[in-house]
């Protein structure tokens, strides 16, 4: 039976050891959607131990993308594999760091909400901690609370203080699950336990006795090594779940599944609920493994390109319109200063379609304008998300309309044709964090235009993340050459898609639809590019027409 009143809600705080990026977030989101298939009401949570008070100011390089949820939040970009997972749009809520603990108690102490009492680590910053996983209790069922960073870390300290005091308070409505690596030694052809015993321990070290022990490794764990980890750990053999390497994330639940972790989870919590119907699951993973309809092959020429995390989002997506269409989508990551630096922009020849995602700064600009030129002369499918559509029109007012030494205002001030532009209430803004155009905003499309066709719809929402727009001064010039403006805001001051109605498929939007599509249901204007691409693998390679069905 599940629980209804928010006294009754349950909570497990997902930790990990050893090393980093061992996939916690991952593994939550996949525990989140077994849970949430047996109807239960399932919400996710990152605990970031960093001083930044959000990720949007980070280098995308150290940290990945900044997934941007619909009320605006700056987020980590596992959030992005929460809202994917178990298909739900989360908040602000969902997100906290150190840095905005200490902000939220520093100005509780500046307005003397604390009546002159000392101000300490314990109990006021683990209260915050406690009163942030809290607050998602209500009308959920079970909250699921991922702490950042690895045990041992100095940062980490007060996160793990402060879920230790919340499960002493709760008691049974809390658990915890600790991620840790098996690595193989292949010298000795064995699998070494001691570093999960180790961090185990450490754990225990600070108070936190784990329920789950969740095992990566790349060889299979038999059962004399569960019972032996089990043995050290104090965690009942049921609870070590091996973890192994899949081909695609989204094989995770059903890996889990197949170990009863969710049973599992469900007895410590004294619940019942119907088996979880995985059907939609195991389809998506045929459909990535195994696609019918062959492949189809895509440049993303972007800033970023060495960090794949710094597009994760626009990987996963590009990933659901293959799923959508059962072709494999072969991604190619290209940085665009390439192309500056003499990559040759034909070969983009071999491809079957141009993505070029978001960024800020100048560096690689005059690539991607490059390779949009190419995408554009040579009717190569193209979709442009935010600085991907800015420099799509910086080509066409230079190439086409020919306003030489036209440009964003933000890389070149001294512009003639600044046809990228400041908005006019950020002119005078120095800060830089939490300053831009972020969340959902409603767009109306135009009625003839490809993007109404792609949504089926007149209206749509979607999320931004951005500073700049397009200059509303050279509208008309650059329409009259043929640039369609095919969604604007709804007051039609801002543009928020632009397309080439002659071309075979080429769009461009302000906002980021790759936040809001799931392996389940593909973001339209993925899909419709995938298609777009799919189409021209037909007619330039005729062996792969046969097997896409032409």
């Amino acid at each position: 039976m599940s629980p209804t009143e928010p006294d009754q809600t349950r909570y497990i705080f997902v930790t990990g050891g050893v090393v980093s990026s061992l996939g916690k977030g991952i593994a939550a989101a996949s525990l989140g959607v077994l849970l949430k298939e047996r109807g239960l009401r399932v919400t996710l949570q990152k605990l970031d131990p960093y001083i930044n008070v959000d990720p949007g100011t980070l280098s995308p390089l150290q940290h990945g993308e900044v997934f941007v949820t619909e009320d605006g939040a700056e987020t980590d970009l596992d959030l992005g594999h929460y809202e994917r997972f178990i298909d739900a749009n989360l908040s602000q809520d969902n997100n906290t760091t150190t840095g905005r603990i200490y902000r939220t108690v520093i100005d509780a102490e500046r307005h003397g909400d604390y009546l002159g009492r000392t101000v300490q680590v314990i109990p006021h910053i683990t209260d915050e901690i406690k009163r942030s996983v809290s607050v998602l209790g209500t009308g959920h069922d079970i909250v699921i609370s991922e702490v950042g960073g690895t045990v041992g870390d100095i940062e980490s300290l007060p996160f793990l203080e402060g879920i230790r005091q919340f499960r002493q308070e709760v008691g049974s409505r809390a658990l915890h699950v600790h991620l840790t690596l098996v690595p193989y030694i292949s010298a000795a052809g064995e699998l070494k336990t001691k570093p999960t015993q180790h961090s185990v321990r450490e754990l225990m070290q600070t108070g936190i006795q784990p329920a789950v022990l969740i095992c990566r490794t790349e060889h299979p764990l038999d059962e004399d090594i569960k019972a032996k980890i089990a043995g050290f750990t104090n965690v009942d053999p049921a609870g070590v779940i091996e973890a192994r390497d899949v081909e695609t994330i989204y094989e995770v639940p059903l890996e889990f599944r197949r170990q009863r972790l969710d049973d599992f989870v469900l007895s410590r919590f004294g619940m019942t609920a119907p088996a979880p119907d995985l059907t939609a699951w195991k389809h998506i993973v045929e459909r990535i493994k195994a696609p019918s309809r062959g492949a189809v092959r895509i440049a993303v020429v972007g800033k970023y390109t060495e960090l794949v995390d710094a597009y994760k989002s626009v990987e996963q997506a590009l990933i659901h319109g293959g799923i959508e269409h059962d072709v494999e989508v072969a991604i190619d990551w290209i940085a665009s200063e390439e192309l500056e630096t003499g990559l040759d922009p034909g070969f983009l020849s071999e491809y079957h379609g141009l993505l070029v995602p978001g960024g800020f700064g100048d560096r690689g600009i005059e690539g991607m304008v490059t390779a949009i030129r190419w995408a554009r002369e040579n009717g190569l499918p193209f979709l442009g998300i935010c600085l991907g559509l800015q420099c799509a029109v910086i080509e066409f007012a230079r190439n086409v309309v020919g306003l030489k030494g036209a440009h964003s205002f933000e890389f070149d001030q001294a512009s003639p044709h600044p046809v990228i532009c400041l908005m006019d209430e950020q002119r005078n803004v120095i800060t830089k964090g939490g300053t831009m155009r972020l969340g959902s905003y409603v767009a109306k499309l135009g009625a003839d235009s490809r993007a109404a066709k792609v949504y089926g719809s007149s209206e749509i929402t979607e999320r931004h993340r951005h500073r700049y727009e397009v200059n509303n001064d050279y509208r008309s010039r650059l329409g009259e050459k043929g640039l369609a403006f095919s969604a604007t805001s709804l007051d039609s001051k801002l543009v928020e898609m632009i397309e080439l109605p002659g071309h075979p498929w080429f769009v461009g939007s302000q906002f980021h639809p790759e936040l809001k599509s799931r392996p389940t249901r593909a973001h339209p204007l993925f899909a419709s590019f995938i298609e777009a691409g799919a189409i021209r693998a037909q007619v330039a390679d005729t062996p792969r027409a046969a097997a896409l069905g032409a």
